[in-house]
């Protein structure tokens, strides 16, 4: 009697047992559409789903540009150019990556640039650089820019002025300075060896684009393989936090300046090498390209999050970008419009992330 029942009762569980895994399968498959947004945000979250996409966007656009352009696009000669162009903002954009990642930022990079360029050209400076050697002017402008940045920093961390209000009077203060020095007048380079110099061609490049190639495998190392990398990422998520594990934060924000000025000062010599001339309008509107390619390359507007390698592909696209409609005879306002828009959306995607993030 027990016999049947024991085999009833193994019956009974039979069909709970079958139906048990049955149930979060079909639920995954219910929400198997939900996953997929859900796995691609996590991809994004990602430093390798990040620059992931920006190859994927800087080939889109390659494939628009030879498809519109043709072969003036698909050239060699263009290439280069493109790279070319992209060495100088490029340079700025590793410097501003570095303070952004801080939890700074620096309006002043475009003016810091103008006023190198300008110092570093004078009269007197091209004089002793022609009596001496041409590296008299690449220490100028390094000065300038050393101590643009110095100003900056120590107003920053010392003086407890808001980094935006800041680097902003430096802007003005700059650009003015500038005009003072040059007396709103182009200034011509004629020390010998310095144009050679940048633009000399090495395996078939220029030597300005290996020297954006050099900063950047250096900006990469020191933010990534450093104390100096590690401790900007700390001063940029929590500076409190920061500061309790022992970090110098005022002294690390100055250094950060400083560094972005520095680039500004390379920049400004690589500049004044492919047009021959130091202006105080060179670097007009540079510190929205470079904010905008360190943005799209994603890097933190708050701060706590770096990517050289995102920083690099932002600034090809956006070079890229802006070849593609010169080559369609495309307006600059056209340019800065979709410029515009896409800083809209990366900022909003990061948003969007770091909210899920949080959540999680």
């Amino acid at each position: 009697m027990s016999s049947p029942g024991v085999t009833e009762s193994q019956d009974a569980e039979q069909p709970a047992r079958a139906a048990g895994p049955e149930q979060p399968h079909e639920s995954t498959r219910r929400t198997g559409g939900g996953d997929l947004s859900t796995r691609a945000l996590s991809l994004l979250q990602t430093g390798v789903g990040r620059n992931a996409g920006l190859v994927v966007a800087l080939l889109l656009l390659c494939v628009v540009g030879a498809f519109t352009a043709g072969d003036r696009f698909a050239s060699t000669d263009n290439a280069l150019t493109i790279l070319r162009l992209a060495a100088t903002i490029g340079v700025v954009s590793i410097g501003m990556t570095f303070v952004i990642t801080g939890g700074g930022i620096d309006l002043s990079v475009g003016a810091i640039l103008a006023l190198s360029s300008v110092w570093c050209t004078t009269l007197a400076t091209q004089v002793i650089a022609e009596d001496t050697h041409w590296i008299v002017m690449a220490g100028v402008a390094l000065l300038v820019g050393i101590g643009c940045g110095l100003v900056n920093g120590v107003l920053i961390s010392y003086g407890r002025v808001v980094p935006f209000i800041a680097t902003l009077a430096m802007l003005a203060s700059a650009r003015g300075l500038a005009e003072i020095i040059s007396l709103r007048r182009t200034q011509i380079v004629t020390v010998p060896g310095f144009r050679d110099f940048f633009t000399a061609r090495l395996l078939g490049v220029e030597v300005q684009v290996w020297l954006f190639a050099l900063v950047a495998v250096i900006g990469w190392v020191v933010l990534n393989r450093t104390t100096f990398g590690r401790r900007t990422i700390a001063v940029g998520g929590n500076p409190e936090a920061a500061r309790l594990a022992g970090i110098n934060v005022r002294r690390h924000t100055v250094l950060l300046y400083v560094l972005v000025g520095v680039c500004c000062a390379i920049a400004a010599l690589m500049l004044v090498a492919r047009t021959t001339t130091g202006s105080s309008t060179h670097g007009t509107l540079y510190e929205l390209d470079a904010i905008a390619a360190v943005v799209i390359g994603g890097t933190l507007l708050s701060g706590g999050r770096g990517t050289i390698v995102g920083t690099v592909f932002g600034v090809l696209i956006f070079t890229t970008l802006t070849n593609v409609f010169t080559l369609n005879n495309r307006s600059i306002s056209e340019q800065s419009l979709l410029k515009g828009a896409i800083i809209v959306v990366a900022v909003l995607l990061q948003q969007r992330l770091a909210n899920r993030k949080s959540s999680e």
